[in-house]
C-alpha cells in the first residue's frame, strides 16, 4: 500500500507462456508425437507469421468498422458490441501465437471490458476505442512479445483508462 494514498500500487506483470509445440506433447512412449512431424508442426507455424501481419489487419479494419457503427447507434447496437467482441477474441487468440503477446492482452482486456456493458455509455464507447487504437498501434509498431518498456507503458495507461468506466 501506498502511503500517500492509500491504495495499493498496481505493478503490471506480463507472463509469456512458452510457445513451441514440443513443450504441450508428450514425446515417447504410448500417444506421443514423432518428432519429425513435430518440427514440421513448428516450421509451418513459423511460416505461418508472416501471414499473421495481413489477417490481424483485417481483423483491425472489421472492428473498427464495427465500432463506428456502435459509435453512430450511440451504444445501442447489440450487433455491433457481439462483432467486436468476436473480432477481439481472435485477435486475442491468435497474437501470442505469433508473438504478439500484447495482442493477446489487449484484446483480452477488450472482451472483458464489453462484458461489463450491454449498453456501453459514449465513455465505455471512448475506452473501447483506445483499445482498438492501441492494438492498431502494436500492429503499426510490429511490437513483438511484451513490447518491453513501450508495452509496459501501454498496458498500465489501458488500465488506468478502462478503471475510470469498469463498476468497482
Amino acid at each position: 500500500m501506498s502511503e500517500e494514498n492509500g491504495q495499493e500500487d498496481a505493478q503490471v506483470r506480463v507472463i509469456t507462456p512458452p510457445h513451441a509445440l514440443a513443450s504441450k506433447v508428450r514425446a515417447g512412449g504410448p500417444g506421443a508425437v514423432d518428432p519429425a512431424a513435430l518440427e514440421r508442426a513448428e516450421q509451418v507455424i513459423t511460416n505461418m507469421a508472416d501471414d499473421y501481419l495481413n489477417w490481424v489487419q483485417e481483423d483491425l479494419r472489421l472492428i473498427q468498422e464495427a465500432m463506428d457503427e456502435l459509435k453512430s447507434s450511440g451504444g445501442d447496437n447489440q450487433v455491433a458490441i457481439s462483432r467486436i467482441f468476436a473480432v477481439s477474441h481472435d485477435i486475442k487468440g491468435q497474437g501470442g501465437s505469433f508473438g504478439y503477446d500484447l495482442m493477446t492482452i489487449v484484446g483480452n482486456d477488450l472482451c472483458r471490458l464489453i462484458e461489463y456493458s450491454d449498453n456501453p455509455d459514449a465513455s465505455m464507447l471512448d475506452v473501447i476505442q483506445v483499445h482498438i487504437d492501441t492494438m492498431k498501434l502494436i500492429i503499426k509498431n510490429e511490437m513483438k512479445g511484451d513490447g518491453g518498456p513501450e508495452g509496459t507503458r501501454l498496458l498500465k495507461g489501458l488500465e488506468m483508462v478502462a478503471s475510470k468506466v469498469k463498476p468497482s
